[in-house]
C-alpha cells in the first residue's frame, strides 16, 4: 500500500484516490496541499511525586506544583502544572491523578445518585427505542437506519424497491408488512462495537452501482478513522483497510473512492454536491437558515441571473434546517428540520410542484406535547452597540417570567460554527422542570454572517465574552431567570468563553458547566501539533460559582491536560468553598461517549449538577 511518490514535495496533509478494481490491485495518487513547518516542542521538567495524596474523608485531589518555564519571542511563561500533559495517555502518574478527580466527583454527588437515576429513566423514556429512520431513495434501494430495544447503535439497512430505479415522488413509502420486499443489514454497529469502550461510524457511503459500501470507523474517540469497503451484499471486505484518514469519503465512480487524510494539527478539507435541475440556496437572514430553489435553465444554455425563488416556509419563530442527501437527477427536495420546540422532522420537497410531505417526525415518548412550549428569538445590545440575538425556550404551564425561574445559558462563539436552535429531548428535564433555556449566538460564530465571525476573532475576541455578558444581563433583566438560579454552558472553544466569563463576571452566575474546555489557550496556540488552535483568560484570587469541568483523554481537539490544569490551578486560588468538580472519560474524546444510552448518562450527570448547584435537588436527596 505505497503512495505514488513526488519529486521535491514536501507535504503534511495528502488526498488519495483509493481504486477497488480488485482485491489485489490497489493505486493510489498522492496530491500536494498544504506545508506546515514544525515549531521545536518544550523540553519536559522532570519530578518526583506528581500529587499530594487525599485525606480522609475524600478531600479534592491536589496536584503538585513542579516548576516549568516556556521561553519564547523573549517572553518567559511559568506553568507549574505542565507536567499533567502526557501525549502518549498512559503515564500511571497522571492517570491515578485523573482517576482520583473522578472519584471525588462521583463522591461529591453520590447523595444526588437517585436524581440522577430518575433523570436518565425520563431522558432514555423518551426515546422510541426501537425505531427507523426516514428511507431514502437511491437507485433500486430505499436506505434507512434501524435502532433495536436495548442497543447502544444503528444498523444500516436497505430494502429493494418494487418498481425498480427512477425518480420518485415525494408521496412515496416504503412498504412493510409480511409481504414487502425483504430489508438486508450492511452494517451492524452494535457488532463491530463489542469490545470497544468508543465506537463511532463517522461515514456510511454506498456505490453507485450499490456494490461496495465504504464506511469511516473510530474505535477510540480521536477521530483518526480507519476506512473499510466491504460488499454489500456479503458484507466481505475488499482489499485492505486504510488506516489513519478522516471520515471525509466519496465514491468517484464505481471503482474509484476518494479519502482524505489528516495534516499533523488535523485539517481535512471537505467537497460539496449539485443538483442537476435545480439550484437550492442555504442562506442567512437574521441568524436563521433560508432555503430557496431556483430553476436551471435547460441543458446547454448559460445561467444568466437567478430569479423566482420559491422560498421554503417553516412555522416556528426559531429553528434549524439542514439538507439531506438527494438524488441528483431528482426534483424532490430532502430536508431535515426541528426548532427548539418541534422534534428533528424530515420532509420531501418537490420542486416543481412546491409540494412539501412530511415523511417522519421522530418520537418523543411520555406524553410529549409541542404546543406546551414557546421559542422566542430576542435581542440583546453589546457594550458597542451591536444587536446579538438570543434564541429560547421554555414550558408555558411552568414559566413564571417574574425573575424567579431558572435559566440556563449555553454559549459558543467560534470558528464560524452556527449554532442553530434545534431540538434535543435531553433539555427536556430542565425545561420540564421550570427552567428557560436559551441559546446566546455571540460574535466568533457564524450566525450573523461573515463578519459576526471577525469581529469575535483574534483582537476582536474579547467581543464573543462581552456578548455572552450582554446576553445573560439581558435575560436577568427581563425576567427570563433569576441571578440565584442562572447556569451557564458551553464546551470546546464555548468552554473557553465559559472560563472567559468566569473571570470577568463571576458575581453574575451560580453555575457553570465547562465542557472539554479550551482553556490552555497561549500553551496551545504555540504548539503546532494541536488542532483547531485562538485570547488568554487569567485565574484570579476571587469568589467563583459553582463549577463542573469535563474531559475526554482520548480528545485530539483539547488536550485532557487543558481543563485538568484550568481545574487545578482554580483550586489553588480561588478563595470560595463553592462546588468545583472535574470529570475525565477515560474511554471517550472531544465528543464524549459514543453509545445513544452512555451520552444519556453523561447528560443525567451534567443536569444532577445543575440542579444540586442551584439548589434544586428534591429533599429527601439534599
Amino acid at each position: 500500500m505505497l503512495p505514488l511518490p513526488l519529486k521535491g514535495v514536501s507535504v503534511t496533509q495528502r488526498c488519495y484516490f483509493y481504486r477497488t478494481i480488485a482485491a489485489t490491485r490497489r493505486r493510489f495518487l498522492l496530491l500536494p496541499t498544504l506545508f506546515l513547518p514544525l515549531l521545536p516542542a518544550a523540553s519536559h521538567s522532570s519530578f518526583a511525586t506528581p500529587f499530594a495524596t487525599a485525606g480522609a474523608g475524600m478531600k479534592p485531589p491536589v496536584p503538585t506544583k513542579i516548576e516549568h518555564e516556556m521561553v519564547m519571542f523573549g517572553d518567559v511563561r511559568k506553568d507549574d502544572y505542565y507536567w499533567l500533559r502526557d501525549d502518549s495517555r498512559s503515564d500511571p502518574r497522571v492517570l491515578e491523578y485523573l482517576r482520583q478527580e473522578n472519584a471525588y466527583t462521583d463522591f461529591v454527588l453520590s447523595g444526588s445518585k437517585t436524581l440522577q437515576d430518575q433523570l436518565f429513566t425520563e431522558l432514555k423514556g423518551r426515546i422510541k427505542e426501537d425505531d427507523i429512520s426516514a428511507p431514502l431513495r437511491d437507485g433500486p434501494y430505499f436506505y434507512y437506519t434501524r435502532t433495536l430495544e436495548g442497543k447502544e447503535y444503528v444498523q444500516h439497512c436497505r430494502q429493494p424497491i418494487p418498481n425498480g430505479e427512477g425518480p420518485g415522488s415525494v408521496h412515496e413509502v416504503m412498504p412493510t408488512g409480511p409481504d414487502s420486499p425483504l430489508q438486508h443489514i450492511i452494517l451492524d454497529e452494535n457488532v463491530k462495537a463489542q469490545g470497544h469502550e468508543y465506537y463511532s461510524v463517522g461515514a456510511f457511503k454506498v456505490s453507485p452501482n450499490h456494490k461496495l459500501v465504504a464506511y469511516a470507523e473510530d474505535t477510540k474517540g480521536d477521530e483518526i478513522y480507519t476506512v473499510y469497503v466491504i460488499e454489500a451484499e456479503t458484507q466481505n471486505l475488499i482489499g485492505k483497510p486504510i488506516v489513519g484518514v478522516t471520515e471525509y469519503i466519496e465514491w468517484a465512480g464505481n471503482e474509484v473512492l476518494l479519502y482524505i487524510t489528516n495534516d499533523e494539527i488535523h485539517r481535512p478539507y471537505k467537497q460539496i454536491q449539485l443538483f442537476i435541475n435545480n439550484l437550492v440556496v442555504y442562506e442567512r437572514e437574521d441568524g436563521l437558515l433560508k432555503v430557496t430553489v431556483y430553476g436551471l435553465p435547460a441543458a446547454g444554455k448559460a445561467i444568466e441571473c437567478l430569479q423566482d425563488g420559491q422560498v421554503v416556509e417553516f412555522i416556528d419563530p426559531i429553528y434549524e434546517v439542514e439538507s439531506v442527501n438527494s438524488q441528483y437527477n431528482s426534483h424532490v427536495l430532502r430536508f431535515s428540520y426541528s426548532s427548539m420546540r418541534t422534534p428533528p422532522s424530515v420532509y420531501d420537497h418537490d420542486m416543481d410542484s412546491r409540494v412539501t410531505v412530511l415523511k417522519k417526525v421522530e418520537a418523543v415518548l411520555g406524553g410529549f406535547n409541542t404546543s406546551n412550549y414557546v421559542t422566542e428569538r430576542k435581542w440583546s445590545v453589546a457594550s458597542d452597540g451591536t444587536r446579538v440575538p438570543i434564541s429560547i425556550v421554555y414550558r408555558k404551564d411552568l414559566v413564571k417570567l417574574n425573575g424567579t425561574d431558572p435559566l440556563l445559558l449555553y454559549g459558543y462563539g467560534s470558528y464560524e460554527i452556527c449554532i442553530d436552535p434545534d431540538f434535543r429531548t435531553s433539555r427536556l428535564s430542565l425545561i420540564d422542570r421550570g427552567f428557560v433555556y436559551a441559546i446566546a449566538h455571540v460574535r466568533g460564530g457564524g450566525e450573523m454572517g461573515r463578519k459576526w465571525y471577525e469581529d469575535g476573532k483574534f483582537l476582536e475576541k474579547r467581543n464573543t465574552f462581552t456578548d455572552f455578558i450582554s446576553c445573560a444581563e439581558y435575560l436577568l433583566e427581563n425576567k427570563y431567570g433569576s441571578k440565584e438560579k442562572i447556569c451557564i454552558h458551553g464546551r470546546s472553544a464555548g468552554g473557553l468563553l465559559i472560563g472567559a466569563v468566569l473571570n470577568m463576571r463571576p458575581d453574575l452566575f451560580k453555575a457553570a458547566v465547562a465542557g472539554v474546555p479550551f482553556v490552555d489557550v497561549v500553551t496551545t496556540m504555540l504548539d503546532p501539533t494541536i488542532p483547531l488552535t485562538t485570547s488568554e483568560w487569567e485565574i484570579k484570587p476571587q469568589n467563583y460559582p459553582h463549577i463542573l469541568v469535563t474531559a475526554g483523554l482520548n480528545d485530539p481537539r483539547v488536550l485532557y491536560s487543558e481543563p485538568a490544569k484550568f481545574v487545578a490551578k482554580l483550586r489553588d486560588m480561588k478563595t470560595d468553598n463553592n462546588l468545583l468538580l472535574f470529570k475525565c472519560e477515560l474511554g471517550a474524546g472531544h465528543f464524549s461517549k459514543s453509545g445513544r444510552f452512555e451520552k444519556l448518562q453523561e447528560d443525567a450527570f451534567t443536569y444532577t449538577f445543575i440542579l444540586k448547584a442551584l439548589d434544586m435537588v428534591p429533599p429527601l436527596e439534599s
